[in-house]
């Protein structure tokens, strides 16, 4: 028999006082970059339901295996094989998997304990869904954030919706179309981010929660402990120069126009000056699906009025449209089956998509009775 390692370690960390414990979650995936799959996020779900419910747990530090990244996102891969084995229906697989997900996100938050998230390294699309939702948001030196999935015919999901449009400015749009990549100070910026520290102080970390004097009275003074030995934690020597901050100015001026067909044109066609974070995000957006590039659009003016469960429930819709339709296997299929980087997306550019094609990815494939996330 070969051991097996979990794909979530799953601990529990007693504190000093040994009346309290720290909660712990360590992705552990690292040669995947530690990719969210439907048991890890199952395991994830389980814990939390369950240290909810315990008085002595009084906080949760959700944290991964490995330097690199946090979480670069889904399983899209496993998706994929549904979406090809599915042919043209909803997998039953891509409905369990995002409701899973977003019960999970959901629950990160609105729990009532303070939750850690660890995002140092890589953490785009899924591991957004991880982080955004926690009380206490840890970014380091070495963090790269992003909605990337406007390269695999996606669209930000696992509640983009939701922070997308309360970024400052057009800022949220103007990254969910280019899938800007963002560092600890973008971070702290746009507000996905609490806390910018050394990618050195994780151990630091979890010895002050684990010698901290915990005397629980309230939630409230539960996530005052945890922002006090936050701010203790040491920065890094050099703070990564922001670029969301410095061209907020010429990302409104892009975003502000009157369609997603005015704005994408906007962006393709303006002159980034050498600039080249924002000509990496023309490139990605020039290179991107079509359809996505509506749907941002969408999400962002819909999402601004919903509360966090309706916009969840949305994504779902949303996110079984993508699986249904065969843009976001293509996408899939460029970029991590047959890496030719080549999508052939249904529709040449943000002019050609239909309307009407856009309005079936907002009509739920469910009764609102019976849809997978009635219960948030």
């Amino acid at each position: 028999m070969t051991n097996v390692e979990p794909v979530v370690i799953v601990d529990e960390i007693k504190t000093s006082c040994n009346d309290f414990t720290i909660g712990r979650l360590t992705l552990n995936k690292p040669k995947a970059l530690n990719a969210l799959d439907l048991t890890m996020a199952d395991i994830m779900l389980n814990a939390l339901q369950q240290w909810q419910l315990r008085n002595d747990v009084v906080a949760v530090v959700i944290d991964a295996e490995g330097e690199k990244a946090f979480c670069a996102g889904g399983d899209i891969v496993s998706m994929y094989q549904s979406m090809v084995e599915a042919k043209g229906k909803i997998p039953p697989f891509l409905e369990t998997f995002f409701k899973t997900e977003y019960t999970l996100d959901y629950t990160i938050h609105n729990y009532s304990k303070p939750i850690i998230v660890w995002g140092s390294g890589i953490v785009m699309g899924g591991g957004m869904g991880l982080l955004c939702g926690a009380s206490h948001r840890v970014v380091t030196e070495t963090s790269r954030l992003a909605m990337p999935e406007i390269t695999i015919g996606l669209y930000p999901d696992v509640g983009g919706s939701y922070f997308l449009p309360r970024l400052p400015g057009k800022s949220g749009l103007f990254l969910g179309l280019t899938g800007g990549q963002m560092n600890g100070t973008d971070a702290l910026y746009v507000g996905l981010a609490d806390a910018l520290v050394a990618s050195t102080q994780k151990h630091n970390l979890l010895s002050a929660l684990t010698e901290y004097s915990w005397n629980k009275t309230d939630d409230t003074s539960l996530a005052a402990s945890v922002s006090t030995i936050i701010n203790a934690l040491e920065k890094p020597n050099t703070l990564p120069i922001g670029n969301v901050e410095p061209n907020m100015s010429f990302i409104n001026d892009l975003c502000s126009q009157g369609s997603v067909s005015e704005i994408v044109n906007a962006i393709l066609s303006a002159d980034m000056k050498d600039n080249k974070w924002l000509l990496r995000g023309q490139s990605t957006l020039a290179k991107g699906s079509p359809i996505t590039m509506h749907l941002v659009y969408e999400q962002c003016v819909k999402g601004a009025d919903m509360t966090l469960a309706d916009c969840f429930r949305m994504e779902a819709d949303m996110s079984c449209r993508c699986g249904e339709i065969g843009e976001f296997q293509e996408g899939v299929r460029a970029l991590l089956i047959d890496k030719d980087m080549s999508p052939n997306w249904k529709y040449k550019t943000v002019n050609d998509v239909p309307q009407d094609v856009i309005e079936h990815f907002f009509h739920s494939p469910w009764s609102e009775e019976n849809h997978p996330l009635v219960q948030l």
